[in-house]
């Protein structure tokens, strides 16, 4: 099986299997028990996040771990309406993760000042209207890279127009991807993720800084320094300790191979595949991901595209959620001007630092003639 999908690509690394390996099953202690072998993995942990912190350019007591980006996401813009009344109405990309997109429209619907900004034709949010809600009492979330095309957002600029509002960025496809500073980005949050660099899933953390007042969405536990109840998972904790180290050390390399591998990607679909649209920007790109849909897209089933891919032995996928069997339009795709047959039909390439050119090359011949029967 070749795997080109943002998940799977990213399957967990040997030496972060390793590393967790003692804390499962020999030092295996409550870090919050003040026996030894809870001391022992309250070091582990905050040894963690101090290098987490500092490959993000961050405070350690900055850093709080979770279950991963969707709880980091949640939590965010949940308390700092309710816990935390940080603020009292939050701007969202139209573009966001749904993680982002859901519990805005949660909140909307209770009657909240909820809006959402719209992007362009690249997915690039309107920068400009964003200045409209520089206020002390708004939340602005605009992800860093986003999931399904790639786009890389202006957050410096973000940050520039609105310098009162308090900004928050999804950084889970950006965090050891893309440099990532938070000092650099002007962030008040971040949210970052394991098991986009390698690894494990169920562990992410957020980035809250240093002044805020962040009270904790859930109760329960004191743990996460009041800020994130719950046992904090050491072994998750050490391996993502170790894939961030990897990811952030190796990131300048793995990404000039990544960005080979997917300009070579699109190369190889414009050429031999007539008829594509490529929706990821030429320019402002994250170097793995790859998302095309088709011009005759009204004539392609898309579900039934990805399904053919993965009978031939590659995982892809479109890019959105499939709910009750029927594969739904991507709703970043849909905000970019794209058709619902177009956003249905989309295909959303995905590459990591082990992927080859022949497993791309591969992946290109067979879409190729899954569309060419398709037509015929």
């Amino acid at each position: 099986m070749i795997y080109l999908d943002n998940s799977a690509t990213t399957r967990i690394d040997n030496d972060v299997l390793e590393a967790m390996l003692p804390w499962l099953t020999e030092d295996y202690g409550n870090a919050s028990s003040i026996y030894s072998i809870g001391r022992k993995a309250r070091v582990a942990i905050e040894d963690a996040r101090a290098e987490i912190a500092a490959l993000m350019n961050a405070h350690p007591a900055e850093i709080i771990f979770t279950s991963g980006g969707t709880e980091a996401n949640n939590a965010i813009l949940k308390s700092s309406i309710d816990e935390s009344n940080l603020v009292d109405s939050i701007i969202v990309g139209s573009t966001e993760h749904h993680s982002v997109l859901h519990p805005a429209r949660e909140l909307h619907r209770r009657g909240l000042d909820i809006r959402e900004i719209p992007v362009n034709a690249l997915g690039i949010v309107d920068v400009t209207a964003l200045s409209a809600y520089n206020n002390p009492k708004t939340l602005i979330s605009v992800m860093a890279v986003n999931n399904e095309t790639g786009t890389i957002q202006p957050i410096h600029d973000i940050r520039s127009a609105a310098p009162l509002s308090l900004v928050h960025t999804d950084a889970v496809q950006a965090f050891g991807k893309i440099d990532f500073d938070v000092a650099a980005y002007g962030v008040d949050f971040a949210t970052i993720s394991a098991h986009k660099i390698h690894g494990p899933k169920g562990i992410g953390a957020m980035y809250i800084r240093k002044g805020i007042d962040f009270k904790a969405h859930q109760q329960g536990g004191a743990q996460e320094r009041n800020r994130r109840a719950g046992t904090e998972a050491t072994p998750l904790i050490v391996g993502f300790q170790v894939a961030a180290r990897k990811a952030i050390g190796d990131l300048h390399k793995n990404a000039h191979n990544m960005h080979e591998l997917t300009s070579h990607l699109i190369t190889m679909l414009k050429r031999d595949i007539p008829g594509i649209r490529v929706n990821t920007p030429d320019v402002l790109r994250a170097p793995h991901i790859v998302n095309i849909s088709f011009n005759d897209a009204e004539t392609l089933d898309g579900e039934a595209v990805l399904q053919a891919m993965d009978i031939k032995g590659i995982a892809v996928s479109n890019g959105s959620a499939c709910v009750s069997g029927s594969l739904q339009p991507s709703h970043v795709l849909l905000a970019m001007g794209l058709s619902v047959a177009e956003s249905k039909a989309a295909v959303r390439f995905s590459v990591c630092k082990d992927t080859t050119i022949k497993e791309v090359d591969t992946a290109v011949t067979i879409l190729a003639e899954i569309a060419r029967s398709m037509r015929n």
